[in-house]
């Protein structure tokens, strides 16, 4: 099992940034890839970028640009730097970690992220 704690999340103005932070713990070696995913109200949850194990990076085009997805294996953490936010960007920021057996998902609880306009 792999536990996932984001934090990081809150509000802020549009044109701000947030960096969210995701604490990994557990059989890490299970783990493939990791991401954060995103879910607005009346909304399905889409991935907004996503890290290999080899640091190969995706984004989603709504945030290419203004978003920065990096891991620090050694300290078993994941980030997500947020600029020039947009009130578009209001969601539940989810992270996901990819296991190596079956490509499905551990997940975090999630953290709040709120653009003002």
């Amino acid at each position: 099992q792999v536990q996932l704690v984001e934090s990081g999340g809150g509000l802020v103005q549009a044109g701000g940034s947030l960096r969210l932070s995701c604490a990994a713990s557990g059989s890490i070696f299970s783990i493939n890839a990791m991401g954060w995913y995103r879910q607005a109200p009346g909304k399905e949850r889409e991935l907004v970028a996503r890290i290999s194990s080899g640091g190969s990076t995706y984004y989603a085009d709504s945030v290419k640009g203004r978003f920065t997805i990096s891991r620090d294996n050694t300290k078993n953490t994941l980030y997500l730097q947020m600029n020039s936010l947009k009130p578009e960007d209001t969601a539940m920021y989810y992270c996901a970690a990819e296991r190596r057996s079956d490509r499905g998902n551990y997940w975090g609880q999630g953290t709040q992220v709120t653009v003002s306009s």
